[in-house]
């Protein structure tokens, strides 16, 4: 990231991608501070794991053993410790430098809730097996269900079906205002 504009000069540096807490145990972060990793603002969970993330061992650890243990479920045997979640994640989440897209698994109405969709441009939000779009001020009712819509969620992140994604489509506001 360059310092002065604070743009973002490379995609990733390691492979842990994490869904943190705004503040924890009193201690807050300024966003985009030179050298350090760039913090994002996901409008709820179920965006941020279709973009590949997981909830952080440190700071959200009941949530992320709660996230390990389904996933180990969906995904066949033990669970795994944080890193091998997250090298299955990178392989899921990226096509060379792009969002990979995965073809859907099964039926909509069958679809976990808080699994992801894309169709063009817009996003969509599973739930009780219907489609909410996805908007930057948060979720509204879909008119009618696109053709050729993909898996914006990685595999892993769904495969499980019975974690619940925290968040009410409002999180990435309450944070942005606590930074500001």
């Amino acid at each position: 990231m360059r310092p002065v504009t604070q743009t973002i000069r490379r995609g990733w540096s390691n492979q842990r991608w994490l869904v943190c807490l705004c503040e924890f145990k009193g201690r807050g972060r300024s966003l985009m501070s030179p050298g350090r990793w760039t913090e994002l603002l996901f409008l709820d969970e179920a965006t941020a794991l279709a973009a590949g993330h997981r909830p952080c061992f440190e700071c959200r650890r009941a949530d992320a053993e709660a996230f390990r243990t389904v996933w180990a479920s969906g995904n066949g045997g033990p669970p795994p410790k944080a890193a091998g979640i997250d090298s299955i994640l990178h392989v899921e989440r990226l096509s060379q430098r792009e969002k990979r897209l995965h073809t859907l698994p099964q039926a909509l109405a069958t679809l976990p809730d808080g699994a992801m969709l894309g169709a063009g441009d817009t996003s969509f939000l599973v739930t009780a097996g219907h489609l909410l779009r996805w908007t930057p001020a948060g979720y509204e009712a879909a008119t009618a269900e696109p053709p050729q819509l993909m898996m914006l969620t990685p595999p892993s992140n769904y495969d499980g079906g019975d974690y619940r994604v925290a968040g009410d489509g409002q999180a990435a506001a309450r944070c942005d205002q606590r930074a500001g």
